[in-house]
């Protein structure tokens, strides 16, 4: 029995592209082990925070959505820091360090906020490229949400609180 080039061609094509969502699939699953230096020149690791729930943020102070999101981000950190979630703001490669400095002091951002000055971790956390874009962590390292562009507040604050309860 003669098998069809064509049936070939399409189960290797298939096999490819499976291969190639898991692995897209695998760089989201879990957080990379990689350690912030915030603004202020602390150090923070993603391994240290195991056991937590965290919310990393990716912005821009060109970015208005990522502006209006700051009083969303404020009462999260508000509300739930005390209980164990952590934020952390990582501004991005093309955004001027001065001016990440003034918007976080002039709006009193309570979170850490990080220069990913190398896209370093743009990269590590799964080829960020546009803002904001915001990644919810499980205290057991996975990312539980991905969101690009806004995220609803009381969307964010049910997950958070079921991670929270554990």
């Amino acid at each position: 029995m003669k098998t069809n080039p064509w049936a070939k061609g399409l189960l290797l094509l298939l096999l490819i592209s499976l291969a190639l969502w898991m692995a897209r699939s695998k760089t989201y699953s879990f957080t990379p082990e990689t350690t912030f230096t915030t603004i202020t020149g602390e150090r923070i690791s993603m391994k240290a925070l195991n056991g937590k729930p965290v919310l990393v943020t990716f912005w821009a102070t060109s970015c208005a959505s990522c502006v209006k999101e700051f009083p969303h981000l404020i009462a999260l950190y508000d509300r739930f820091h005390s209980q164990g979630l952590e934020i952390i703001a990582v501004a991005m490669v093309y955004d001027p360090p001065n001016r990440v400095v003034a918007m976080t002091n002039e709006r009193k951002l309570p979170y850490p906020v990080v220069l990913d000055l190398a896209s370093e971790y743009a990269r590590a956390f799964g080829r960020i490229w546009a803002t904001p874009t915001t990644l919810l962590i499980s205290p057991d390292g996975t990312v539980a949400k991905r969101e690009v562009g806004a995220f609803d507040l009381t969307e964010m604050e049910t997950r958070i609180q079921h991670l929270l309860k554990g």
